[in-house]
């Protein structure tokens, strides 16, 4: 994987995200300074630790978008997840302990998948010799007779051996067949592990995640292995026996390893809501719920190790991206432990009608293109002229600025309403051309608009 350097990481994510040039190039510093710290000497590399990120900004701007595709960019092991949805030990919820056991988790599942896919062509020919050995049986070995007298326990010079090279060369015919697909619709019978588990039902307040137990870990051991046979077509088979071989292929104590090490290194925590948990009102004393969760966030954002079922991951040199709207409370009403722990915030941009435009048309994965490409798939072509969307971006401005801002999302609820009647009928316009011009985006959209209570529920 090519390393970016801070420019070029700002390049890919403006392919993907508009505006917010401040929140990419402090994002952007975060991921090389990862990798300025793997070429530092030993000594001085366990001392230098992430700078954190606090973006702030409304909703809708970019913030999430941001980090997700930061993590895509790096490869690195990432989480979302919304710091309301924590309490303080004691309380009934979610501890905070259990996004590095998520973050670990889905490490752990990402090189397996590495692993999967690196084994998959091995795994591939052993699937192939096992099904030429369902097809051709080997030969059980006879018991040879025994011997009439001391003589006769010698073979005779001369006499013929097994005719082993036709097997070899029925085999081959066989794995010929088998590549070009003569031999698909054939049946084999396999016989397929099944692993029973028992059915527990577990009734608890925080969920059974966070009791930390893994029953198929714990109840494995004790239930025998079943197999069950079937009857299934060649192509099947060969899917069947690639997976269980995969299996046996990959080494969980290396996926173990690795994943671990890639949590610890290059793990990257994205924390939405912050704001929801900063104390916004001083003068009643301390909040015990919200000033609790920021307590125990400290440790895991400060560095501490967490106990996994994968065993122990340390979080000193995990990325934690926060960020929050902060329109009743500050960041400073943060504790400040927690301030300390989070040096760099940069403040994102709201988002105007030149933005809307070319978040409808510039990104890769830019809004227009996506429903042109849904419609496509109903043989249906769908034009949008430029003054169309002009006037989706003035319409969602003016619906943000009437109602509640939420950004960029305002533009998927505008789109849906716009192209509700045609996604409707689009199986009957097979072969048609629609045009999405000003006329129709005002016929369809300027009397919601206009009425304000009404496109407080509709738009």
């Amino acid at each position: 994987m090519k390393i970016l350097n801070p420019r070029e990481t700002v390049a890919e994510l403006d392919r993907f995200i508009i505006g917010q040039a401040m929140a990419k190039r402090a994002v952007a510093v975060a991921l090389r300074n990862r990798w300025r710290r793997q070429q530092v000497a030993d000594e001085l590399r366990d001392e230098i630790t992430p700078k954190n990120i606090i973006m702030i900004g409304p909703t809708g701007v970019g913030k999430t978008e941001i980090a997700r595709r930061l993590a895509k960019l790096a490869q690195s092991p990432f989480l979302k997840v919304e710091a309301s949805k924590f309490t303080e030990v004691g309380y009934v919820g979610r501890d905070v302990e259990s996004m590095i056991r998520d973050l670990t988790e889905l490490a752990v599942n990402q090189v397996k998948a590495e692993e999967t896919e690196r084994m998959q062509e091995r795994a591939c020919e052993l699937a192939e010799e096992k099904l030429l050995d369902l097809l051709l049986p080997p030969v059980p070995a006879r018991p040879a007779p025994a011997p009439a007298d001391a003589d006769a326990a010698f073979p005779v010079r001369g006499s013929t051996p097994p005719p082993a090279g036709e097997r070899v060369s029925t085999r081959e015919k066989l794995r010929t067949l088998l590549r070009a697909g003569k031999l698909d619709g054939r049946e084999v019978e396999l016989e397929v592990t099944q692993q029973n588990a028992p059915v527990v039902e577990i009734f608890s307040a925080a969920g059974i995640e966070e009791m930390d137990i893994n029953l198929k870990d714990m109840f494995g051991g004790m239930f025998p292995k079943k197999t069950k046979k079937r009857t299934v077509k060649i192509p099947e088979a060969r899917e069947l026996i690639a997976k269980e071989e995969v299996q046996r292929l990959i080494d969980m104590d290396s996926v173990t390893r690795l994943a671990v090490q890639r949590v610890e290194q290059s793990g990257i925590i994205f924390l939405d809501e912050i704001d929801k948990i900063a104390s916004r009102d001083q003068g009643h004393g301390p909040d015990v719920s919200r000033e609790g969760v920021q307590r125990d966030l400290l440790p895991i954002v400060e560095g501490s190790t967490v106990t996994t079922k994968y065993g122990m991951v340390k979080t000193d040199h995990i990325l934690f991206i926060a960020s929050g709207a902060f329109y009743v409370s500050k960041p400073s009403d943060l504790i400040p432990e927690l301030q300390g722990r989070f040096p760099i915030r940069v403040e994102l941009d709201s988002l105007s009608r030149d933005d809307f435009i070319r978040i409808l048309t510039e990104p890769q994965n830019a809004l227009i293109k996506q429903y042109v490409a849904l419609m496509e798939t109903e043989q249906l072509r769908l034009v949008f002229t430029d003054d169309a969307i002009e006037k989706i971006a003035a319409t969602a401005t003016l619906v943000n600025e009437k109602t509640e801002n939420i950004g960029a999302r305002r533009l998927h609820t505008i789109m849906e309403k716009l192209l509700e009647e045609i996604s409707f009928a689009a199986p009957e316009k097979t072969g048609e051309t629609v045009v999405i011009d000003a006329a129709a985006v005002s016929e369809r959209l300027d009397e919601l608009v206009k009425d304000e209570d009404l496109s407080r529920y509709i738009l």
